[in-house]
């Protein structure tokens, strides 16, 4: 999708599609109003007569509307005057580009920057725009017969400024332009998470990974079960050796900054496919366990993006891949297994192998000395009894790098919530028989896997991102959805402007 910043008369232009964002109370948006006008009051006629309401993501398509030369327009929904946020707003905007993907509009030009939302400015409301447009007009059909008809996706997106807002051009479209990168690293992401489990195997992903690597100038390394073998991985070789699929372990190295500087590691869960193992999981929605390689996607997306903002930093990425499956083979409850960091877990959940396999790489993550380590992970269910579907946790070890997480998050409207870490929590892994147990207990499942976490990174500032809740959606719209890479994005962006 291009992005374009110009002038646009929005009533004379002869534009595609004219998108035109609406209050619920029956005030009009500066340009809305003028459309309104030269439309003989066309908008304001359908409020009337109750075709639309403005309420918050609704949307309403007008054709050749007299005195308006666009030959739509799609009026959007943005709720209440006095009440209009920016999650509203970025709820519209997504409404907005589900309807021009049913449409199958090719050009689209959007009015409303000037719409007065606290806290954004006209560029944070372009990239809140793009996003959620991107988000919207996403589909994954690539399993499906082809269309009688090809399908007709949006390949232009027009911000349209005025006189106002015109000296902010170039602003507002490197903003735009930055939404337009993350929104397509993270439909990537999504991509690879959408896959069936038949085809997304950790070979396959880590051919995924190496593909993008190669096209970016992305250094990669894969690592096979000889390897980790060498290195000691048996919490990682554990988990997999239920499994015909080997595992493989993705490392991949952006250097944007100067070889000297220490780089930021991201460390992501790739679990390819979860049945739980020898303890198994319920038959209702396993086929979601597919999605329990978000953590990687996400990790993938997010130094894809870096790469493509040629953000200046360094940052290298971790993403264990396996499955988990129940075989003749497959570690038992009750075993034990030594770690590449030398600690020894007793293995009493096998459905709780996330940790496991991500130990090994935040031991492997502390070779490269990072200046920090983020990991993500679709975790632990725990997590969505804690914040639902709308939030994900973060949990670390130090409070500078946690906050920064949850700035970028609040920015981003990829939100994030602080879990405590305290020390007390750690008393519930202990094991009489090795270092430490996998599982903690039913009781704050979510904050004692991130202590289980927590010990393997030693003295290395860490935080780590419980991402259960926010990964993919069940239901209508069921698919992975991306998150949290607008976060994370937004975060190595934050980093790579601070002096260091």
């Amino acid at each position: 999708m291009e992005i374009v910043v110009r002038t646009v008369d929005p009533c004379r232009d002869p534009l595609d599609c004219l998108i035109v964002p609406l209050f619920a109370d029956g005030d009009l948006p500066k340009a809305a109003a003028a459309v309104n006008e030269a439309g003989s009051g066309a908008l304001k006629k359908r409020v009337e007569q109750g075709d639309f309401r403005g309420e918050c993501g609704q949307t309403l398509t007008l054709y050749d509307v007299p005195g308006i030369q666009a030959a739509r327009l799609l009026l959007v929904g943005v709720g209440k005057s006095d009440k209009i946020s920016a999650l509203n707003y970025q709820k519209a905007m997504l409404a907005a580009g589900r309807a021009l993907a049913d449409k199958g509009v090719v050009h689209a030009t959007l009015l409303g920057l000037d719409l007065d939302v606290p806290t954004r400015e006209p560029a944070a409301l372009a990239e809140i725009a793009v996003q959620a447009i991107a988000d919207g007009k996403y589909r994954f059909d690539h399993h499906k017969a082809p269309a009688e008809t090809a399908r007709r996706e949006l390949q232009t997106l027009t911000l349209a400024v005025d006189d106002h807002l015109a000296p902010q051009s170039e602003a507002i479209f490197a903003a735009a332009d930055a939404a337009r990168i993350t929104s397509e690293a993270a439909a990537w992401a999504r991509d690879l998470a959408n896959e069936p489990g038949n085809v997304c195997t950790p070979t396959w992903l880590a051919e995924q990974a190496e593909a993008m690597a190669s096209s970016r100038g992305i250094e990669a390394e894969i690592l096979g079960p000889a390897q980790m073998e060498e290195l000691g991985m048996q919490l990682l070789l554990g988990v997999a050796q239920g499994s015909r699929q080997e595992p493989r372990l993705i490392v991949l190295h952006y250097r944007g900054a100067d070889s000297a500087a220490a780089p930021l590691v991201l460390v992501g869960k790739g679990l390819t496919f979860d049945a739980g193992g020898i303890s198994l999981k319920p038959a209702d929605k396993m086929d979601e366990m597919k999605y329990d390689m978000c953590g990687g996607a996400t990790a993938l997306a997010a130094i894809r993006a870096a790469a493509d903002l040629r953000l200046p930093l360094n940052l290298s990425v971790v993403v264990p891949a396996s499955e988990n499956l129940p075989d003749g083979k497959a570690t038992k409850p009750g075993d034990i297994h030594k770690s590449m960091s030398g600690l020894t877990v007793e293995i009493l959940n096998t459905d709780a192998e996330g940790r496991l396999i991500l130990a090994d790489a935040l031991t492997y993550a502390r070779r490269f000395k990072p200046a920090a380590i983020i990991d993500m992970a679709t975790l632990t269910g725990a997590c969505i009894i804690a914040l639902g579907h709308q939030t994900a946790a973060v949990l670390g070890t130090d409070a500078t790098l946690v906050q920064d997480l949850l700035e970028a998050g609040r920015q981003s409207l990829d939100r994030a919530w602080e879990l405590p870490l305290f020390e007390v929590y750690h008393e519930q892994l202990k094991s009489p028989f090795a270092d430490l147990s996998n599982v903690g207990g039913r009781p704050a499942g979510t904050i004692t896997a991130a202590c289980f976490l927590s010990r393997f990174v030693e003295d290395i500032p860490w935080a780590h991102l419980d991402i259960a809740g926010v990964a993919w959606k069940s239901g209508e719209h069921k698919g992975a959805t991306g998150r949290p890479v607008p976060l994370l994005v937004e975060y190595l962006r934050r980093r790579a402007s601070k002096p260091r």
